[in-house]
């Protein structure tokens, strides 16, 4: 009887698992994962479940008891240590090693800390966990004001939360607007209005220099000489990709887990999937994606190939992200683009921005448009170059302009 074990108890590593079991796979599985809990969706614990809207069990991936009556040996609270690629087997921080026929790592990431002083204060978070998140609701339930390193997602995302709550924000950024690295300062500035006007403080080309509290966190010091006050402190300045159980394999991990077009490492017999792996993308080239959408996908897509599927992932990648009344939605991936086209109205904050590179859509930015993001991802997919009249027409409908045979 065949063994496969998953290493990471994530949004990817319970998609493999059930992608395996619905596949028909009826040997051994073992899903190893180091948080206590079962897994779980993480964009809650930015708004719903952070705000007291949501339950903790509506963001199982799937019952707790599913593992069970799926034959699933569910390891959680459980850390690997290592993947011995020679002998074939998970070892186990308690020194069990698990022998496998095949290993999928879904190990995810990280936060990254900045490694300031006072970065270890009572009252500075980040947030990744549940058990953050509950730290952070504790701490936010008898405050008055918070402070925010990073207006990035995250970061974003809890602006809007803490404001719904009622406490004053005030947010540090290093770049010069909301989420300008994946926006570009145009869209980005649109979604900094919404912030300003919902009554958020912005302080921009600045960052933390150290954290200040007499036994507690009390202020932020930036680097322009700023002291940012508040109750509590979040941090949000980014992730990497967590590949320690793969150190001395001989696989490259340099910015993830290297993997091709159908997910495996140089290693036969190991997989990687979600935001741990650095994929190697028939669209867009090799790139790393921490998105919801892409975790399940990705995850499902491994499951198959761990059982010898041929197929090339190449999902154009779709995420969300919620921040008042306001959707955000973005399809493919654009790290540098030479046009923009509207299709609605930026001063009315509803609005479809395509980001072509040479000509080619490489990615779409909905704000309260949300329609025109999915229909647009075979347009991504087939690296068209659509005529930017027919972009910036409301009245045409993209998916007339996918090419016959995609889509």
């Amino acid at each position: 009887m065949a063994t496969f074990v998953v290493v990471g108890a994530s949004l990817a590593g319970a998609s493999a698992v059930a992608a395996l079991r619905e596949a028909g796979f009826d040997g051994r599985l073992v899903l190893v994962g180091e948080d206590p809990l079962p897994p779980y969706e993480r964009p809650p614990l930015s708004k719903e479940y952070l705000r007291g809207e949501q339950p903790l069990e509506k963001g199982f991936v799937r019952p707790p008891e599913w593992y069970g009556e799926q034959g699933v040996e569910a390891r959680f609270g459980t850390r690997a240590r290592r993947v011995d690629v020679e002998d074939r087997a998970v070892v186990l921080e308690d020194g069990e090693r698990l022998p496998y026929d095949a290993v999928l790592v879904t190990t995810g990431s990280r936060n990254r800390r900045l490694g300031l002083p006072g970065e270890d204060l009572p009252g500075v978070f980040d947030l990744r966990t549940v058990a953050d998140c509950d730290r952070i609701r504790e701490a936010a339930s008898g405050a008055r004001r918070v402070v925010l390193v990073g207006m990035g997602f995250i970061g974003a995302e809890l602006a809007a939360s803490f404001r719904q709550l009622g406490l004053e924000v005030t947010a540090v950024e290093f770049f010069g607007t909301v989420l300008e690295r994946v926006l570009g300062p145009e869209l980005g500035g649109v979604l900094e209005a919404i912030h300003r006007d919902h009554g958020v403080e912005m302080v921009f080309r600045d960052a933390a220099e150290r954290f200040e509290g007499d036994g507690r966190f009390e202020a932020v010091r930036t680097r322009e000489g700023r002291r940012l006050e508040g109750d509590l402190c979040v941090v949000g300045v980014g992730t990497e990709p967590v590949t320690d159980v793969l150190e001395g394999s001989g696989i490259a991990t340099e910015g993830g887990v290297h993997v091709d077009a159908r997910l495996r490492t140089s290693i036969p017999g190991v997989f990687a999937a979600g935001d741990v792996a650095l994929h190697d993308h028939p669209v867009f080239g090799r790139i790393r994606v921490e998105h919801f959408d892409n975790a399940i996908k990705m995850g499902e897509a491994a499951g198959r190939a761990m059982l010898g599927a041929e197929d090339v992932f190449d999902d154009p990648h779709w995420f969300w992200s919620d921040q008042y009344d306001v959707n955000i939605q973005v399809a493919g991936v654009a790290t540098s683009w030479d046009r923009v086209v509207i299709r609605g109205s930026l001063e009315e904050r509803s609005f479809a921005a395509f980001l072509l590179q040479d000509g080619v859509l490489r990615s779409t930015v909905t704000v309260s448009w949300p329609r025109d993001a999915r229909r647009s991802m075979p347009l991504i997919r087939a690296r068209t170059r659509p005529d930017p009249e027919a972009l910036a027409d409301p009245e045409v409908d993209l998916r007339t302009l996918v090419p016959e045979g995609e889509g």
